[in-house]
């Protein structure tokens, strides 16, 4: 596994009100926390089709984005951030929704396919089929039937799931220092060690 320091965190989600609830938005649930605990807001940047902040985390700078396209055009925000900043693939962790982890669950991942996920495929295409990047799989659990999935991804978690996906997320963040660190391993095995 590759120890490139991680320059930028993105956030997957549909755009608008009506998702921002909603369990395919749970990749921009943790980009939202990182803003509020380096007390930074994320505002809308045209060149990058997104809402951009950046951080600090213990000394160094972090980009922060929130694609504002819909989730099968996550690439139109992520490849001009890549371009502007020159980052290479490997220095990006980028946070999803995952159906295959229970809610309260949160897995890093270093490389490999897009699993089906709509926002992944469309950044390994934007990056040129580069698969290389570092994810961030947030559990929400999966309906138990494929025809049930496109609505269930776009329905809200109930109370007690939203309290466990919040959990998880807020574990991945105390991580995050040593993942952007480049202490992968390390990084793992205290997140993936915890369920909510």
């Amino acid at each position: 596994m590759p120890l490139s320091p991680v320059k930028a965190v993105i956030g997957l989600a549909n755009p608008g009100n009506e998702y921002a609830e909603t369990r395919h938005n749970a990749g921009a649930w943790f980009v939202e926390l990182l803003a509020r605990r380096a007390g930074a807001t994320l505002r809308p940047e045209r060149k990058f089709n997104g809402d951009y902040a950046k951080i600090n985390v213990d000394g160094q700078d972090v980009h922060l984005l929130i694609p504002s396209t819909y989730m099968n055009h996550s690439g139109k925000a992520v490849a001009p951030l890549v371009q502007f900043f020159k980052l290479s693939p490997d220095a990006l962790l980028v946070a999803h929704d995952e159906l295959d982890i229970a809610p309260g669950t949160a897995r890093f991942k270093f490389s490999g396919g897009h699993g089906g996920h709509n926002g992944l495929r469309d950044i390994i295409a934007a990056l040129g089929n580069s698969r290389d990047f570092h994810r961030l799989r947030v559990g929400i659990g999966h309906p138990g039937e494929a025809s049930k999935v496109v609505n269930y991804v776009l329905g809200r978690p109930g109370k007690g799931e939203r309290i466990a996906i919040d959990h998880a997320i807020d574990a991945a963040a105390d991580e995050l220092p040593l993942a952007l660190s480049g202490d992968w391993e390390r990084a793992m095995q205290r997140l993936h060690s915890q369920t909510f």
